[in-house]
């Protein structure tokens, strides 16, 4: 049997069995003029160091607000523009990190997220998808990199002509072990004075559900505390669905009587609704 035509593309970005049949159906046929445009946009960001995502209205948005609001702005036809966008963008992404002098393998794991999220999306809904689209197009203006357990997306600071941060999320796909994130954060201080070096970050910011310090009292031995701990928290925002959304992957705040209570931490994450309580954002910073 002759080998994929995008054998290449879907190992870089981690695209697997049934995804990679409804991806390579994608680039099957020419792209049509919805996508060419997304492209275009996805071009005109790529260097650039954007802070948001993109929406489908070609505005953008702060990715605290990403996964709430997915569902509401996707239709079908919206997410498959741009899920063959992604897919034909990022040849350049991954060419513009090598030109940087960025090693092949920390491109390939940080763009390999368009897999793992194509995954996701198959688990929760059912069917080949990407409701977590805009999320992706932070990785292709090429400012946002996988090192080791968590990821790093280097924005200008707030207000700020010639300061630079680090934000940090966390991909699913593991745990948060103390040693795991001092690794990640080690490489950080290192990759990063050496691929920019004229965008000196000093602060580390993270905007999660996972600083929210009633997760921290409720679970104080945790991974999840241990990593809150390692954070100033500077405030919260009321962010009802969050936790929901990333310890279960189900949307809004119905049908929580059908959510398992299997571990310690779905049970904390129900058990606060149930008493009335609302999930925060918890925002932080610490010092590199």
């Amino acid at each position: 049997m002759a080998a994929s035509p995008y054998a290449e593309l879907f190992t870089l970005l981690d695209i697997t069995g049934e995804d990679a049949a409804e991806c390579a159906h994608l680039l099957d046929t020419p792209p049509d003029e919805p996508v060419l445009r997304a492209m275009t946009v996805l071009r005109e960001r790529l260097g650039t160091f954007p802070v948001d995502s993109i929406r489908v209205d070609g505005d953008v948005q702060d990715e605290s607000t990403l996964q709430e609001e997915s569902t509401a702005q996707n239709d079908g036809a919206v997410e498959t523009v741009w899920i063959e966008a992604l897919l034909r963008f990022a040849p350049s992404v991954h060419a513009y990190h090598l030109d940087l002098g960025i090693d092949s393998t920390v491109s390939a794991a940080s763009l390999a997220d368009l897999g793992l999220q194509l995954r996701i999306n198959r688990r929760v809904h059912g069917h080949f998808g990407l409701d977590t689209w805009a999320w992706l197009t932070l990785h292709m203006a090429g400012n946002l990199f996988r090192l080791g357990r968590l990821q790093f997306h280097l924005v200008p600071a707030e207000g700020q002509d010639s300061d630079w941060v680090l934000g940090v999320h966390i991909p699913e796909d593991g745990g948060l072990s103390p040693d795991l994130v001092d690794a990640s954060f080690a490489e950080a201080r290192s990759f990063f004075p050496q691929s920019f070096p004229d965008k000196p970050a000093r602060i580390a910011t993270c905007d999660s559900w996972m600083l929210d310090p009633y997760l921290v009292q409720r679970l104080p031995e945790s991974n999840i505390a241990s990593f809150a701990r390692r954070f100033t928290l500077d405030r919260c925002t009321d962010a009802p669905t969050d936790a929901i959304y990333f310890t279960f992957r189900h949307r809004g705040l119905e049908g929580l009587d059908k959510l398992p209570r299997e571990t310690s931490l779905q049970r904390v994450v129900l058990e606060r609704i149930d008493d009335g309580g609302t999930w925060q954002l918890g925002h932080g910073h610490l010092e590199l």
